[in-house]
């Protein structure tokens, strides 16, 4: 999601970034994870085992989403509440939209 519309894109202003360490952690993981499962492709090893490491990473990228999500709702639907009902609804709009696209992913 982009910043709130409040927030003027003010890096100080986004939900998640008490947890930038944490959610950074998490990415390196799953990039570890990928390379493991290049490796397991390399080495024809069973097709099973590849999916199941797969699934795994879809679940975990799914937890970050929906982390960073949660985050950004809290912060910018409350900065939208204080900013008044225009804002809200723009980022409500976002929010749905933002939602919208993680569904069809």
């Amino acid at each position: 999601m982009s910043p709130c519309p409040t927030s003027r894109h003010d890096a100080a202003n986004h939900g998640y970034i008490t947890d930038k360490n944490s959610y950074r952690n998490r990415l390196r993981r799953f990039e570890g994870q990928v390379r493991g499962i290049d490796r397991m492709i390399d080495k024809e090893r069973y097709c099973i085992n590849i999916l199941t490491q797969i699934s795994a990473i879809t679940k975990a990228v799914d937890s970050v989403a929906l982390g960073l999500l949660d985050d950004g709702l809290r912060q910018c639907v409350l900065d939208a509440a204080a900013a008044g009902q225009q804002v809200s609804e723009v980022t409500m709009a976002e929010a749905s939209d933002a939602i919208a696209r993680l569904v069809r992913s």
